[in-house]
């Protein structure tokens, strides 16, 4: 950051006041409402005048950041619409004051937190979609649900910003909130591509639905409606293949195989998935996606037993993650830190219990965003499982209580199961201490 981002952040911030015709103090007064309605103590903050000369500061460029009880105030204030509806996605006031703070100075890490905090009021206060909308984006949806034929490239665009927006919350809300925050995009999707929409949309209109059903179904997964998600992973399934890139199909197959794996009994149905998305992203398009697709296609021999199999699929994952990604329409989809997971589970089920322990441990200590937070305590009940093989279960019980409380902050279906099945593989020593705590973290946390 430089006097010269921090004064762009400063002008920001000022044209937001004055764009909603307030005064400093003006400001002032609406932020100290702002502290009456979140049952703060008023008498805790300075009165309008000097909540008026902070303001002031800030907006001169002098002063460096508002503090973090201001940051939220401003956060909530400019979540809000003039009318009084929420409103935080891209080209909102939120999203602005978000790019001022960062250009003043704010990490990433607080900019996440105050998003996260504005969109829990959303989902509390039925927000839904129209939190995730910007005012012109609200207003062209309400157009094209009573007309699809005035869908425009526009709000297609906005629906899968939507998802985006959605998605990377994942491993920062619960599932539930997140669904209530998705649900509303997935009947959009629905209903527009069930209207004439014009025809230069409909190839964006699909991506939307593609992602927003899939998303939809994980989700659903997540939350235990099994049924939903086998129903939303067919839509995306049939949406994804009037998309001209296969790849996008098969990024489809590899969410709904790995629920499957947990939602099904036996390996059959999670591996006709897998040999379906490896099928599509060897048509072209994203070598990460057919890295995914490789790596998964090997966890699944090897807990079938087929240790050959694993260790070539493996290869394949490896060449395509060292071939050259320019160009690579999904990028982030996949990475090295994920493949040593995949690795760890391959020696776990058909190798050696330390290599698989030392991969685990890798990986898990390079998934370090909160996007990340769900795969992390996987793998950290996988590198727990390899350390009950190798007869450390003191050990693997430390680890596994750091993904007990993963499991509580996010409400995550697969690290629960992983964790009962790490409790089932540690019953030999159920008469020690280390199991007793460890069993009541799990009563407290999931009625395990």
């Amino acid at each position: 950051m430089n006097v010269r981002d921090r004064a762009a952040g400063a002008a920001v911030l000022k044209a937001l006041r004055r764009r909603r015709g307030l005064s400093l103090a003006g400001a002032a007064r609406a932020l100290l409402d702002q502290v009456r309605r979140s049952g703060q103590e008023p008498a805790s903050f300075p009165d309008v005048a000097g909540v008026q000369r902070s303001l002031a500061r800030w907006e001169s460029g002098r002063a460096g950041l508002p503090n973090e009880r201001y940051e939220l105030l401003l956060a909530h204030l400019y979540a809000r619409t003039p009318a009084g509806a929420f409103a935080v996605g891209s080209g909102s006031d939120f999203a602005e004051l978000l790019d001022a703070l960062a250009h003043m100075g704010e990490g990433d890490r607080r900019l996440r937190e105050l998003q996260e905090d504005v969109l829990r009021s959303a989902g509390d206060a039925g927000g839904g979609l129209l939190a995730l909308l910007s005012p012109r984006a609200q207003d062209s949806l309400a157009m094209a649900l009573r007309d699809p034929a005035g869908t425009d490239d526009e709000l297609a665009h906005a629906l899968v910003s939507i998802v985006d927006d959605v998605n990377v919350q994942v491993g920062s809300l619960p599932f539930v909130r997140l669904q209530l925050l998705l649900t509303p995009a997935v009947e959009a999707c629905r209903r527009l591509l069930a209207g004439p929409v014009p025809d230069p949309v409909v190839p964006c209109l699909r991506l939307a639905a593609t992602r927003a059903y899939t998303l939809a179904g994980r989700l659903a997964f997540e939350t235990r409606d099994d049924a939903a998600s086998r129903a939303l992973y067919a839509e995306a399934t049939r949406t994804a293949g009037q998309l001209a890139e296969p790849w996008r199909r098969a990024t489809v197959h590899l969410s709904h195989a790995l629920v499957t794996l947990y939602s099904t009994p036996g390996l059959d149905a999670a591996r006709g998935l897998v040999d379906a998305a490896v099928r599509d992203a060897q048509a072209g398009g994203s070598i990460a996606v057919r890295a995914r697709a490789h790596a998964l296609q090997a966890e699944l021999a090897a807990r079938a037993g087929a240790e050959r199999h694993a260790r070539s699929a493996l290869r394949l994952a490896w060449f395509d993650m060292e071939s050259d990604h320019t160009g690579d329409p999904a990028p982030d989809s996949f990475s090295v830190e994920h493949l040593h997971g995949f690795e760890g589970v391959c020696e776990l089920h058909a190798g050696d219990p330390q290599t698989a322990h030392d991969r685990f441990a890798r990986s898990a200590a390079a998934l370090g965003s909160p996007r990340e937070r769900v795969q992390r305590a996987i793998v950290t009940t996988d590198q727990a499982l390899a350390r009950i093989r190798l007869n450390e279960p003191r050990a693997a019980t430390d680890l596994l209580h750091d993904c007990v409380d993963a499991a509580i902050g996010t409400g995550g279906r697969v690290p629960a199961i992983r964790l009962r099945r790490a409790r089932q593989a540690l019953k030999p020593w159920r008469q020690e201490a280390f199991f007793a705590e460890l069993d009541d973290h799990l009563l407290d946390a999931l009625g395990s």
